[in-house]
């Protein structure tokens, strides 16, 4: 089940970026960023309280709310940077470069959480590293 909704997320973040492009034409890139994350902010909460999750927000400790805050600045700042360069730049180059974060996780997955740094992994992150490359120069 995991793939699936792994799938759709990354169905949603295409769209995300074509639609952002034709949105944000003519409008501050960080106006835009406050826009939609006032959208996802509304959606979020809504499927909180459609789920009856709210009465969790007690139970979330102390380190939980650090790195959920953390997590929650290092996505604004991404969403500020991602808007900036979809305003000055194509589409098509944004967003392969965007998507090194993939590389970016895994290596720091490996170096923070400890999770296997296999051949097929590694081999990957460097296949990913040299198309995004290709793509953009």
């Amino acid at each position: 089940m995991w793939f699936v909704f792994a799938f759709l997320s990354a169905v949603f973040a295409a769209l995300t970026s074509i639609l952002a492009k034709v949105g944000i034409e003519g409008v501050n890139s960080n106006l835009a960023t406050a826009i939609r994350t006032a959208v996802v902010l509304v959606m979020a909460w809504g499927i909180v309280f459609l789920t009856g999750a709210q009465s969790g927000v007690a139970d979330i400790s102390k380190r939980s709310w650090l790195f959920l805050t953390l997590s929650g600045l290092a996505t604004g700042a991404s969403w500020l940077c991602y808007y900036r360069a979809l305003q000055l730049g194509e589409v098509s180059k944004v967003v392969p470069i965007d998507k090194l974060s993939v590389v970016i996780t895994i290596v720091l997955a490996f170096i923070f959480l400890g999770e296997e740094a296999t051949v097929k992994s590694i081999i990957g992150c460097i296949l990913i590293g040299f198309g995004t490359l290709f793509m953009v120069l």
